[in-house]
């Protein structure tokens, strides 16, 4: 049984614990980053916040990152979307193009979309030969450490559902004209290889689940529960980031 397998995806939330949660929990989360940025009082520049976003097609990734970054100011928070690798980048290592989007010191960033597609995407669909993806587990891992020594807190959540869930959304999707737009040709075709794409996800939890930067498995069959358990696990890790720099968090 894989950790996948594990998970309870029967957790949920009502309408209003969601509502509750999230609203203290974006009070939480908007004083954690005004003391990030030296805004409050006796707190210079933090600890970089790094969040990192991956998950099955239509698990929620988006809906989760927009309750994630909706209290706080956009100067003080990144969203970088990434789609497949431009021309130009795959010229690049592939850790390459997300260097320019990393958050500086007092910074936050939010990654929709990350480098383990090497380890994923590039797998499964064959863009990546398997010396290539084969590498990549160690590669990512050094990455993610030499960040996290630099002092940057490494946030990384893997958003799951079940296919008898992916299939209603899709459908849902599909039928609605405001976001049919969302559905491709390439989401049915990776539905279709779900079981490979199992496969992948789970070596890459095996292989890159480390102390600097652990895989938060976010029960997302519920999006109100998924929604309350990102945001909360944020404010848990920047927390924890802070202490680990000799910094108190504001009192809250």
């Amino acid at each position: 049984m894989g950790r996948l397998d594990k998970l309870d995806l029967s957790l949920s939330l009502s309408r209003e614990e969601e509502a509750e949660r999230l609203e203290a929990g974006g009070r939480r989360l908007e004083a954690l980053r005004l003391a990030l940025g030296a805004k409050l009082p006796g707190y210079g520049l933090g600890p970089p916040v790094l969040a990192m976003f991956e998950g099955w097609d239509a698990s929620g990734k988006g809906g989760a990152i927009r309750r994630l970054v909706a209290p706080l100011d956009l100067r003080h928070v990144r969203v970088a979307q990434f789609a497949a690798p431009t021309p130009d980048e795959k010229r690049h290592h592939f850790l390459w193009r997300f260097f320019p989007k990393l958050p500086g010191w007092g910074g936050m960033a939010v990654f929709d979309r990350t480098w383990y597609g090497r380890v994923l995407v590039e797998r499964v669909d064959g863009f990546a030969s398997e010396a290539q993806w084969g590498r990549a587990y160690d590669e990512i891992v050094e990455l993610e450490r030499s960040l996290a020594a630099e002092g940057s807190v490494v946030i990384k959540f893997w958003l799951h559902i079940s296919e008898e869930e992916q299939l209603k959304r899709f459908e849902k999707r599909r039928d609605d004209p405001l976001k049919a737009w969302k559905l491709t040709p390439d989401d049915w075709e990776n539905r279709r290889k779900r079981p490979q794409y199992a496969e992948a996800i789970e070596e890459m939890l095996e292989r890159t689940d480390h102390k600097a930067a652990p895989w938060d498995v976010v029960e997302a069959e519920s999006k109100r529960y998924a929604r309350v358990k990102v945001v909360e696990t944020v404010i848990e890790r920047i927390e924890v980031g802070m202490r680990a720099q000799g910094v108190d968090p504001p009192p809250g």
